[in-house]
């Protein structure tokens, strides 16, 4: 149904992280960051080796070599070329009894190692996600279905949407929040540290049943061309009922992979619970001593209400998912078309669908909050506001459903009323943006990549709010509904600030995250491209709307070919940025600036180095100021602890001779 590119990009990446892992340079220059020069060989477990690729022995006792981990001391520990590389996928920052390799990250219950998984597992399923899109805006280049069929180009927008809300924007917040939360809030872990492992663990079989149509088709095919055809892999088909799952249209598709995607969702829905209980909790119960109500970071405040959210919202989905399942395989009737169920299943989709949009965009109201004053040399101006307005939005988001039913024919004074609260919601959301403009007035406002992509994003949202309020009007929404100019709405929010907002954190976090530096041109020039495939791909999408054009059609009028062929080239633009992004986090990793100090941003000067930097600071003071660290963050057992663990002193003498030999 889709094809693998950019899923193979994603994975070609990772594998070229993994390798530029062990393959690692560091730098010896104290300064801030300096490209690495010297070459050092690494150990299976991240140590550092001796140049000449033996180890180290001499005439001190092998105990006094051997860490609690297995792993041995650095050959120059003590020396100014051998400093560790701090950042936590470099500096293996974990307990010593935490297993290498592979099995750290599958058994690993640290919120940092799940966080990563997160974050990574989002990346790979918004590539995946990507690559739907990519296909789409290529069919729609032409009038005609000259590329894929009607039914592909169906089964693409029930993917892509899918594949976007629930498996790419939610968990990079989430993997964000694992991570940074408790750094945040002072705290030394989640509150659940195995509910939260397995709450990620549920979401790649999740996937799997979501995307399962075309994994066993490929699959298929693969077989057909070595051996005999398997009919029974060609029964699962693209799902084509688009992502809101409207009725009768999913009760009557006779496709089973329909069944396999209701129970991914669930089961989705299941693991976004667990994660939403556990950020709960923990910002509840496992602040540090000096973190109160009052001294909570604005990040927080927003995940503490997506949480929440989530907690109101999620368990209405599987409720309706579970209840369209009864229907389509044992007979029940909630949805039935006698008895007025469509308008149920559009009632119940939307009261978790709106909340939803809610649920994505306050992490990134959240981000913007807390980075933007970063780079302006300004605390955030009207702090109380923005939580308030964030506790606003949580409230009233339950009360805006139905606009998305304006054109459905309900009361005419139910409309009306969901108007009203649709207009007000835009109040917080206002409040917000103008506090971030105040932010920035008079600010030493330092134009780096987490801030260029800030301010992107902040104008892309003002575009996206305004154009929202128009759909809040019943009039202008029953003419507009349906058609591409709420596509352009929504991607102005999504890819806007949304997607800008990871961006810029991936930017702002990224020394504390890998001890490096990214590449500073390749960052301004994603964000360029960025903004510029922004408006290119999705403003003619405003005037297509305007001008009636419905959306979900492979087809269209000839004279839409103009404007539908600049949205593709934006499309094109945006891939490329992307793909700039992908190309400078990898190659930094590998051969990017070694950080020095733990204030790359000279946060100290405006006097906002926050808990998290605070955090990389302590890490890095007791890395490089102890000689006994070594550069995974692993340290050398004390002689007693080292004895009682070996045994006998012929046990270390045979060990002296087995690593002489």
């Amino acid at each position: 149904m889709s094809l693998p590119l950019v899923p193979l990009l994603a994975v070609v990446s990772v594998l070229l992280g993994g390798w530029a892992y062990w393959r690692r340079r560091e730098s010896t220059d104290p300064t801030t960051t300096e490209s690495p020069r010297h070459p050092a060989s690494l150990r299976t477990d991240g140590g550092e080796e001796r140049p000449d690729g033996g180890r180290r022995v001499d005439d001190r006792r092998v105990s006094e070599e051997r860490r609690t981990d297995g792993g041995e001391r650095s050959a120059d520990s003590g020396s100014e070329s051998r400093l560790p590389m701090v950042g936590t996928l470099y500096g293996r920052e974990h307990k010593t009894s935490k297993p290498y390799g592979l099995m750290r990250w599958v058994t690993s219950v640290d919120h940092k190692d799940i966080g990563i998984l997160y974050l990574l597992f989002g990346l790979a399923a918004g590539m995946w996600g990507a690559t739907d899109a990519m296909m789409i805006r290529t069919e729609l280049f032409t009038p005609g279905t000259d590329v894929w069929n009607a039914e592909t180009y169906n089964g693409l927008f029930t993917t892509h949407g899918l594949t976007m809300l629930f498996f790419f924007v939610t968990p990079v917040f989430t993997g964000l929040a694992n991570y940074f939360l408790p750094l945040l809030i002072d705290a030394e872990d989640m509150a659940f540290p195995r509910i939260n492992a397995i709450a990620f663990w549920l979401l790649p079989p999740s996937f799997v049943l979501v995307r399962a149509g075309l994994l066993t088709e490929v699959l298929a095919k693969v077989i057909d061309a070595v051996g005999p055809r398997v009919e029974f892999l060609y029964a699962l088909e693209p799902p084509t009922m688009g992502w809101t799952l409207y009725t009768p249209l999913t009760t009557q598709l006779t496709n089973p992979q329909v069944d396999l995607l209701l129970l991914g969702l669930h089961l989705s829905g299941l693991a976004t619970i667990m994660g939403g209980v556990n950020i709960i909790v923990t910002i509840f119960t496992e602040r540090g001593e000096g973190v109160s109500w009052s001294t909570l970071d604005i990040l927080t405040w927003s995940l503490l209400t997506t949480s929440g959210l989530i907690l109101f919202a999620f368990p209405v989905l599987g409720s309706a998912v579970l209840m369209l399942l009864f229907d389509r395989n044992f007979g029940t009737a909630f949805f039935a078309v006698e008895a007025g169920g469509p308008i149920l299943w559009q009632h119940l989709f939307w009261f978790f669908g709106h909340p939803e949009v809610y649920i994505l965009v306050l992490p990134a109201f959240g981000l913007t909050s807390q980075i933007l004053p970063k780079f302006s040399g300004r605390k955030l101006f009207g702090f109380k506001f923005i939580v308030y307005s964030t506790l606003a939005i949580g409230v009233l988001s339950f009360g805006v459903w139905a606009h998305h039913m304006f054109a459905t024919g309900m009361d005419p004074r139910l409309r009306a009323s969901f108007m009203v609260v649709t207009l007000a919601i835009a109040v917080p959301s206002a409040v917000k943006t103008f506090n971030w403009m105040a932010t920035l007035w008079n600010g030493n406002v330092r134009l780096e990549a987490p801030m260029q992509f800030l301010v992107g994003g902040i104008g892309l949202f003002v575009i996206g709010g305004v154009t929202g309020i128009f759909l809040a009007s019943i009039p202008v929404d029953v003419v507009v509904h349906g058609t591409y100019y709420v596509v352009a709405h929504f991607h102005f929010i999504v890819v806007g600030i949304i997607a800008f907002s990871m961006f810029a954190a991936s930017y702002y976090w990224y020394p504390l995250l890998t001890g490096r530096m990214y590449n500073k041109r390749l960052g301004t020039l994603h964000a360029v491209l960025s903004i510029v495939g922004v408006n290119v791909t999705f403003m003619p999408l405003f005037l297509m709307g305007l001008m009636g054009l419905p959306r979900r059609s492979a087809q269209y009028p000839v004279e839409f070919t103009l404007l539908q062929q600049i949205a593709t080239v934006g499309a094109f633009v945006l891939a490329a940025s992307v793909g700039i992004w992908l190309f400078n986090m990898v190659n930094s990793f590998r051969t990017g600036p070694v950080v020095r100090t733990p204030d790359p941003w000279n946060l100290k000067e405006s006097n906002q180095f926050s808990r998290e930097w605070q955090w990389f600071e302590r890490r890095m003071s007791e890395d490089l100021s102890n000689p006994e660290a070594l550069a995974d963050g692993g340290r050398v057992a004390d002689e007693e602890a080292t004895d009682a663990s070996d045994g006998t002193s012929d046990d270390v003498e045979s060990d002296v001779d087995t690593a002489e030999n």
